[in-house]
């Protein structure tokens, strides 16, 4: 186990940990981050080892979480966060690093680098949202913190099943002791209040490092349009889709995933070796060739995506305003999704992973 080590940030004592050597990467902590009993989990083990045969890997533990347990809760403001890496990347003499974020902790890295651009080289994001409240309705959002609160026996083992679907029941039951282990019933559902509440979107626009997104097509726990969404809003950003549905990058195919995040930062053609050949996860998730929507109404949402104005589209595809409309109107219809800029990720999200 690598030394944990503690660092204040305002009133935080925040915990943090490296190991590995080279140009450092600094992974964001996420929801149900704890350094100890992550590094007792095989899978998170595996991974961090891996990556750090190619990065200085510096890990933490979010304000209110884990080993940082300063404050009774997990904050629902970004700033205590944001604070927190900073601390960090300066206790460990790290004037810069690549900051690897996965689902909750994308937020922050993305606040973050939008703050202090130069002290981001890279940012690489694993199962991205931008805003919280679009993961779920406000009536599943409080149904899954109330039942985390009351009856964590439950909620963890139903957690396992969003996160990891496709785990065996072997898999399923070692992740769901390890969740538990992570934290107590309130600690799990502040944090996940906080998870809800995180809205990074104004920052993303300011975001100036080089930076990958990729998400599984079938994540359950941040549905893929949230990830498209992310890589367009931020300027530059390359959206990955990967086959698969475990939420986290360390279950399912951890060595294609670490492959492509190593290589985005640098590392040339790296060969993972320290993860188990189990590791991988059958191809899941929709099937590639249905399409709820029409080649048209595609077309159509990836030019919304792009910023296009419907007058701009129409004359671009030699229609009428009014026919963009309709185009418009039919996609959110088959969709099911409420707003055109949700139909627009979708649209994105499929033409990448096409």
């Amino acid at each position: 186990m690598p030394t944990v080590r503690y660092v204040w940030s305002g009133s935080d004592d925040v915990a943090w940990s490296e190991i590995g050597s080279g140009a450092p990467l600094l992974i964001a902590g996420w929801w149900m981050s704890h350094l100890e009993r992550d590094w007792e989990y095989a899978p998170v083990r595996a991974f961090v080892e891996e990556m750090a045969r190619h990065r200085r890997v510096i890990r933490t533990d979010p304000p209110g979480s884990g080993l940082s347990r300063s404050r009774p809760e997990t904050p629902e403001s970004l700033e205590p966060h944001v604070a927190a890496i900073k601390a960090v990347l300066d206790a460990a003499d790290a004037p810069d690093a690549t900051l690897f974020a996965g689902s909750s902790g994308c937020a922050v890295a993305v606040e973050f680098a939008a703050r202090h651009p130069d002290r981001v080289r890279r940012l690489v994001l694993s199962g991205a949202y931008l805003d919280g409240s679009s993961i779920a309705s406000p009536a599943d959002r409080a149904t899954l913190v109330e039942l985390v609160r009351r009856s964590w026996g439950v909620g963890y083992r139903v957690m396992a099943d969003i996160f990891y679907p496709d785990a065996t029941a072997e898999q399923r039951r070692a992740y769901a002791r390890h969740q538990r282990s992570t934290a107590t019933a309130d600690a799990a559902a502040a944090g996940l209040r906080a998870v809800y509440s995180f809205d990074a979107r104004a920052a993303a626009s300011r975001v100036r490092a080089p930076t990958l997104v990729l998400h599984r097509r079938g994540d359950r726990a941040v549905p893929l349009a949230l990830g498209a969404a992310a890589a367009a809003a931020i300027p530059g950003a390359r959206l990955e889709v990967l086959d698969g549905s475990a939420h986290h990058p360390w279950h399912g195919d951890a060595a294609g995933f670490l492959r492509r995040a190593l290589a985005f930062d640098g590392v040339i053609d790296p060969l993972p070796v320290g993860l188990a050949p189990d590791a991988r996860e059958p191809e899941t998730g929709p099937d590639r060739a249905a399409s709820p929507i029409s080649a048209r109404e595609r077309e159509v949402l990836v030019l919304i995506a792009q910023g296009k104005t419907d007058a701009q589209i129409a004359a671009e595809l030699f229609l009428s305003v009014h026919t963009v409309h309709r185009h418009v109107a039919n996609a959110r219809t088959k969709l099911g999704v409420p707003t055109r800029a949700a139909a627009a990720a979708w649209a994105v999200a499929h033409a990448a992973g096409a």
